[in-house]
């Protein structure tokens, strides 16, 4: 269990996703996570929900805590940095979840040797199986990249990259939740087309993503070894992946992250 108090500063869907799944894997005690936003409603309710502090602004937040997350949009990560820089010091440790926003913005606008990490996490750190990578800053120490790996860790898998992936790293996995939610509500709606009923048909989906997912992860074989153990010539298998194939879907998922890639890269800007 982490001894450090971390703060939020935003409670968005990514923040109180993380939140909850730190939690839930005792990694900190509740009491220990200070929380700050600009809704002040939606504060308050996460705050009671959570059983967490709720901080009056982010510089009392920052101020208070020894970790501190920044869970707020690109667009706003300007002001936050304004507002909490002079309740910063080299030994707090700063994680920025934004996409996008480069350890040497937030370094340049906080005009001190603090530590900052980068971190591209995802939805499923709630449930405790996010994917998370991680990229530091030029005055990050080891024992610091160790406390990124525990808090991250705890809830999913984290790898660290070199930075100049980050972007690539947004596109596969941190919007990559999307991706499998669009294909399985893709996949009930044709079953149910069919005459399954809804339920049945998104028990089904469901299960067979997850089961996919493990067989992938436990086997250690690659995805295209598998798909051929389960295509039989002629057979049903090899009727739907050639549709897939003639409408071109690798080639469109190959699209989808290019565009969500150069997004992130466009919102350094």
């Amino acid at each position: 269990m982490l001894k450090e108090r971390i703060a939020f500063l935003g409670v968005g869907n990514m923040a109180t996703a993380l939140m909850r799944g730190i939690i839930e894997a005792e990694l900190i005690r509740p009491e220990n996570i200070i929380i700050s936003d600009i809704d002040k409603e939606k504060l308050k309710i996460k705050s009671e929900k959570l059983k967490v502090k709720a901080a009056k602004d982010n510089y009392k937040a920052a101020r208070k805590a020894d970790v501190i997350i920044l869970a707020v949009k690109p667009n706003d990560m300007e002001g936050l940095l304004n507002e909490i820089k002079d309740s910063l010091e080299p030994k707090k440790l700063v994680i920025s979840i934004a996409a996008g926003i480069t350890t040497s913005y937030i370094e340049k606008m906080l005009k001190k040797e603090v530590p900052v990490v980068r971190v591209m996490p995802n939805t499923p750190v709630a449930v405790k199986e996010g994917a998370s990578a991680f990229a530091i800053g030029k005055h990050v120490f080891p024992e610091q990249e160790e406390i990124v790996k525990s808090i991250f860790g705890a809830v999913g898998k984290i790898v660290k990259v070199e930075e100049n992936l980050m972007d690539t790293i947004t596109a596969l996995s941190g919007s990559g939740p999307a991706y499998i939610f669009y294909i399985i509500a893709s996949l009930v709606e044709a079953a149910v087309s069919l005459g399954l009923d809804k339920k049945t048909a998104t028990t089904l989906a469901i299960q067979t993503v997850l089961g996919s997912a493990k067989l992938l992860q436990e086997t250690g074989e690659e995805p295209a070894t598998l798909k051929e153990k389960v295509t039989s010539k002629g057979g049903t298998t090899e009727a739907a992946l050639l549709v897939l194939d003639e409408e071109k879907l690798k080639e469109t998922l190959d699209k989808a992250l290019k565009a969500a890639a150069k997004r992130s890269e466009e919102l350094k800007r």
